[in-house]
């Protein structure tokens, strides 16, 4: 019997497969299913920190400067009652949400300052969540501020944060560090439970017709894995925080590789948009069915056998690949 059982974040999952951040969570009736279809643990679409602001009036500046710079400018983000879920009714759905399942359920916070996150914070614990999980999307834009200051920044808002909490908290990074190794273990000394790698930016585009900005939500592929692969197998037994891969999770062999790599879980967001929320049933079928084929009996077993300081030659994740990449390829005719 293949054990697919798996922990994160302190809490006992029945599968690694853990449906993250998006609009399916905002549906009770979806949330139901994701647990039916197989779902280890299920991820709250974000409360984000403009509607804190727009609710409370209030913003602290991150870092004391660059108060518009934050990812969803206020000027991007929808009126308050067009996003349908305002911060008391989140808090009402997660108390809901909590009722019916029986997997963990996390929250979520999208945002940069502290102000009405620590609060809100508090209040995504008090109805019950799990754990939470911090969205930090902040993209610097302002020529003084340097990436040090950045990153103080991140560690103490999470510092802040934690002193309020009881309950576990997973940090979800970009890859835009200089140095993604000694971030994720500022962060990790700073109280994170737990690593998600990676964010991903939706960035605008430029309608040439209309000479326009234009913004649209493209779904992810199994090409966007490698860089989560890659920086997961590199930190995997090196900080004790927890591991989880987002972006680019679709396949069986994609979970696999994950887990591989060192994860916790692989969490899917474009595979259950794309294909519904019962594909996380035919997603896990395959996945036993790999583990079976590969005489692999647990989840457990295969974690971790292809970070960095497992394989047999560890240099294929530094530099010293990249000449023996380059000089492979061959000019097809």
């Amino acid at each position: 019997m293949i054990d697919l059982s798996t922990t994160y974040l302190g809490l006992p999952l029945r599968s690694p497969l853990v449906a993250s951040a998006s609009p399916l969570s905002k549906d009770l009736e979806n949330l139901q299913r994701l647990e039916e279809a197989g779902a280890g643990a299920v991820v709250f679409h974000s409360l984000f920190e403009e509607q804190i602001t727009a609710e409370a009036q209030s913003l602290d500046n991150f870092l004391n400067q660059g108060a518009d710079s934050f990812a969803e400018a206020s000027s991007y983000f929808p009126d308050l009652p067009s996003y349908s879920m305002g911060p008391d009714a989140y808090l009402e759905h997660i108390r809901r949400a909590k009722k019916m399942l029986r997997i963990p359920v996390i929250g979520s916070l999208n945002g940069v300052s502290s102000g009405g996150w620590i609060r809100y914070a508090r209040e995504i614990q008090d109805a019950g969540a799990d754990a939470l999980e911090l969205n930090i999307y902040f993209l610097p834009t302002t020529l003084e501020v340097d990436g040090r200051a950045t990153e103080d920044g991140y560690c103490r808002l999470l510092e802040d944060i934690k002193r309020k909490l009881t309950i576990p908290v997973a940090v979800k990074l970009s890859p835009y560090f200089t140095s993604m190794v000694n971030m994720a273990f500022r962060l990790y000394r700073s109280g994170a439970d737990a690593l998600v790698l990676f964010n991903r930016f939706y960035q605008p585009d430029f309608d040439l017709e209309t000479l326009e900005v234009t913004s649209n939500l493209t779904l992810s592929t199994s090409d966007e894995l490698r860089l989560r692969l890659h920086w997961v197998a590199l930190l995997a037994g090196r900080i004790k925080a927890d591991l989880a891969i987002t972006g680019g999770v679709h396949t069986a062999e994609d979970v696999v590789k994950g887990i591989m790599a060192g994860a916790q879980v692989t969490m899917l967001t474009s595979a259950l948009l794309r294909n519904g929320i019962d594909y996380l049933r035919d997603l896990e079928t395959k996945v036993v069915d790999w583990m079976e084929l590969h005489e692999y009996e647990s989840v457990g077993q295969m974690r971790g056998s292809m970070r960095a300081t497992a394989v047999e030659d560890p240099a294929a994740f530094e530099r010293a690949n990249y000449l023996k990449v380059l000089g492979s390829y061959t000019l097809s005719r």
